[in-house]
């Protein structure tokens, strides 16, 4: 959050995002990221994605359970709430969400923002992006207004990552990609693998093909020989959903590409990710410098 003083006029950036970006909380929190939890229905029970249901509890249920679960965006009711509660006059609010091609979320928002106009300035960014690439703009966006950076600035930079972003994820299997529905240009993949591994990738706000791995291993290798091949990275992160002994290792594998001996961010996908992902998933975000 920034605040600026311009005489007696005082504002602050607050930045908000959606749940499907798998920020960590703490780090959230750290950077004052207001985060609006989407909903994962099982059967008639709907639960508040991180907050209803813990990522442990959800995947017991998903892996064990009877029920497959859905997803759905937040309401216009819900960010209208949302959006009241943190701001104050003259603030402006960015919210920076998933792609509007896999979810409503960013249309709600976009509804609320309509609803508080009179009251509430609220400026949305669609990523056209999924799991820590939109994380990583909200953090962006986050950074920029705690450095004093103006409104314009802050959207520019959440933009600018998002458009330099790169997702690849290997899958253990489709089956929970194609039952919520998300399956988009990979389709034609669905029926001949067999026991060949997916990997995919965010295309125009979209999931599309990327490669195939005849074993796990060899999945992973392909995931590092393509952040590899991007060229010069200002941030990675690796993204997992039950198991994160190989995301650990991807991390350690990776991080020498990072400037400034820093480390690639280590996250586990939340429960409405999961629910599209399945288990057993290890993505890696990417963003490539300018």
């Amino acid at each position: 959050m920034a605040i600026i003083s311009n005489g007696d006029l005082r504002m602050a950036i607050k930045i908000v995002t959606d749940s499907t970006s798998d920020l960590d909380p703490n780090l959230a929190d750290d950077f004052g990221i207001t985060v609006v939890p989407l909903n994962v229905h099982f059967g008639e029970k709907v639960f508040k994605d991180g907050i209803d249901l813990n990522t442990d509890e959800f995947f017991d249920k998903l892996i064990n359970g009877t029920v497959f679960p859905s997803t759905s965006q937040p309401s216009i009711g819900e960010f209208v709430d949302i959006y009241n509660q943190i701001s104050e006059p003259n603030d402006v609010i960015i919210s920076i969400h998933v792609s509007s091609k896999l979810s409503g979320t960013i249309n709600s928002a976009q509804q609320a923002a309509n609803t508080v106009s009179g009251n509430v300035d609220v400026r949305i960014v669609d990523t056209q992006q999924v799991s820590m690439t939109v994380g990583l703009s909200a953090l962006g966006a986050a950074k920029a207004a705690k450095e004093g950076k103006s409104v314009d600035e802050c959207i520019s930079i959440a933009e600018s990552i998002a458009k330099r972003s790169n997702f690849f994820a290997l899958f253990d299997t489709l089956e929970y990609l194609e039952k919520g529905g998300r399956i988009g240009k990979a389709r034609s993949l669905i029926g001949g693998l067999l026991k060949i591994r997916p990997i995919l990738r965010v295309e125009d706000g979209e999931i599309g093909q990327f490669s195939k791995a005849r074993s796990r291993n060899m999945g992973l290798m392909k995931l590092e020989q393509a952040v590899q091949d991007l060229g010069q990275l200002d941030d990675i992160a690796i993204v997992y959903s039950t198991d994160d002994l190989d995301a650990k290792s991807l991390a350690t594998s990776v991080e020498h590409l990072l400037p400034d001996n820093r480390s690639p961010f280590l996250t586990r996908v939340g429960p409405v990710i999961g629910t599209h992902a399945g288990p057993n998933l290890v993505a890696i975000a990417a963003i490539t410098s300018d």
